[in-house]
């Protein structure tokens, strides 16, 4: 899905690392909600609460899942998930454009 259709945009960016990654929330009429935001190469941790699809919009990346030893390659137009309460180590080869789902 490209686009999104009845949604509430939160103005004021997510702004994480020194300005290195942001994002937005879009709000759907239901109450769920996703994340669209940019990544600057580098290497980050994340902690989740909720289960997240990752999509990849654009850019290359690698990650790794709290718990795994091996980084796992990824690029646009693939996703990954990520479970509830873990983290997640990533590390961006070039400018990535993404779309995180929280998930119940």
């Amino acid at each position: 899905m490209s686009t999104f259709e009845n949604v509430t945009v939160t103005r004021e960016a997510n702004i994480y690392f020194d300005g290195k990654v942001t994002s937005r929330k879009v709000t759907f009429e239901d109450g769920s909600y996703k994340t669209l935001g940019i990544m600057m190469p580098g290497e980050y941790k994340f902690g989740t609460e909720k289960a997240e699809l990752m999509e990849i919009l654009a850019g290359q990346l690698r990650y790794r899942l709290d718990g795994d030893t091996e980084w796992t390659p990824i690029t646009y137009g693939q996703s990954f998930n990520v479970p509830a309460n873990s983290s997640f180590d990533i590390e961006i080869m070039e400018l990535v454009d993404y779309c995180c789902s929280y998930l119940d």
